[in-house]
C-alpha cells in the first residue's frame, strides 16, 4: 500500500532534496566541504522561531577537547527545568546552528532551558568521543547547572537521529555507573538505534529521493565506528542493550522514514523492560520533519505534543530528590 506524504512535508522534502542535488555528489568532497554545504542547505529552515530572553554560550571540559554548549532561556529569570538537546546528522554533519529553530521551539513551548551540545563530529572523532563529551556535559550541568539557571533535579536529555542515539546511550552509561537519576526523561526524535537493517521501513523509505537513504546511513556508520566490532557494543546499538532502569521516554516517530521500525522496536523493548514510554507516530511525516515547522502544521503539532509531555514530566518530578 502506498503511503501518502503530508502535502506540506512533501514540499519540505522536495525543496530540501533539490537543494542537496544542486551541490552534486557529496561523497566526492571533503568532510569539511560536506559540512559547509549541509549548513547552507539547512539554513533556510533554521531561521526564525520564538525570541529568547537570552542566549549564552559556555565551554565544558570533556574528553577530546572542550565542548561548546549553547543555552536558550525563554525567560523570565527564574530557575527552570532543562532539555539537553543533541543535534542529528549521522554523527558527521550539522551543528547548533542547523538546529537553532528546533531548540528555540522547545524552549519557548515547554518553558525549559534548552542546552545544545556542540559535540565532536566523525570521522575525525570516532566512537566513543561524542558520547564521552555528552556524558561530560550532562555531569557538568548536574553539578553546576544552578549557575546557569537550571534546576538539576529536572533535566531531560534528547536529540534527533544520531543525537537520539547519543541520548539513550548516555542514559545507559549513567545507569551502569550508578547515576540513573541524573536524567529524568528522554526525548528521542526519529533515532537510529541499531546498525542492522530496519526491515520493511528501510525497503520502503530508504531509497534515493528520501530524506535519509540507506546508502547515507551506511556512510554515517562507517564514519562513526572505529571498526565493525563497535557495532556489538550496546552503547553504539542500544536496541541490543538491557534497557531496564532507564528514564521515562518519549519517542517522536515519522511514518515515512527508514528508521521508523527501529523506534517502534525500541518502544516495545523499553515497555517490556518496565520503562514508561510514549510513542507518538506522525502520519505522512519524514525524517527531519520537525525542521519544517515554518510551513507544516504536523511539525507544529509534534512540537506541541513534546512540549506538553516535557511540562508534565517537569511537574511530576518537581521537588523530588535524586540519589547521586
Amino acid at each position: 500500500m502506498k503511503t501518502e506524504l503530508d502535502p506540506n512535508i512533501q514540499r519540505f522534502m522536495t525543496e530540501m532534496t533539490a537543494a542537496w542535488a544542486r551541490h552534486g555528489d557529496l561523497s566526492a568532497v571533503s568532510h569539511a566541504e560536506a559540512r559547509r554545504i549541509a549548513e547552507e542547505v539547512r539554513a533556510p529552515w533554521a531561521r526564525g522561531g520564538p525570541q529568547m530572553a537570552r542566549i549564552t554560550e559556555h565551554t565544558v571540559p570533556a574528553p577530546g577537547g572542550p565542548v561548546r554548549i549553547r543555552c536558550y532561556d525563554p525567560g523570565p529569570d527564574v530557575t527552570k527545568p532543562a532539555l539537553i538537546y543533541l543535534h542529528g546528522g549521522g554523527w558527521t554533519l550539522f551543528s547548533l546552528d542547523t538546529h537553532d529553530r528546533v531548540m528555540r521551539e522547545y524552549a519557548s513551548r515547554a518553558d525549559v532551558m534548552v542546552v545544545g551540545v556542540d559535540y565532536a563530529l566523525s570521522p575525525e572523532a570516532k566512537y566513543p568521543i561524542a558520547l564521552e563529551q555528552v556524558v561530560a556535559v550532562v555531569r557538568f550541568l548536574g553539578e553546576r547547572g544552578t549557575e546557569l539557571g537550571i534546576d538539576p533535579l529536572r533535566i531531560a536529555l534528547g536529540g534527533d537521529s544520531a543525537g537520539a542515539n547519543l541520548a539513550i546511550s548516555a542514559c545507559l552509561r549513567f545507569r551502569d555507573e550508578g547515576y540513573s537519576r541524573l536524567i529524568r526523561a528522554m526525548v528521542l526524535n526519529y533515532g537510529v538505534f541499531d546498525r542492522r537493517s530496519s526491515g520493511e521501513s528501510q525497503r520502503r523509505f530508504g531509497g534515493p529521493g528520501n530524506m535519509l537513504t540507506s546508502e547515507e546511513m551506511k556512510g554515517f556508520w562507517r564514519n562513526y565506528l572505529r571498526d565493525d566490532r563497535d557495532a556489538d557494543d550496546p552503547l553504539v546499538c542500544p536496541l541490543r542493550a538491557d534497557l531496564r532502569g532507564l528514564p521515562r521516554a518519549l519517542l517522536v516517530v515519522p511514518e515515512c522514514d527508514l528508521l521508523t521500525e527501529q523506534s517502534v522496536q525500541l518502544a516495545d523493548r523499553l515497555a517490556a523492560a518496565g520503562v514508561s514510554v510514549t510513542l507518538e507516530m506522525y502520519r505522512g511525516a519524514v525524517h527531519s520533519f520537525l525542521e519544517a515547522v515554518s510551513i507544516a502544521p504536523i511539525a507544529d503539532r509534534a512540537f506541541a505534543d513534546t512540549a506538553s509531555w516535557l511540562r508534565n514530566e517537569a511537574a511530576r518530578t518537581s521537588g523530588n530528590r535524586r540519589t547521586m
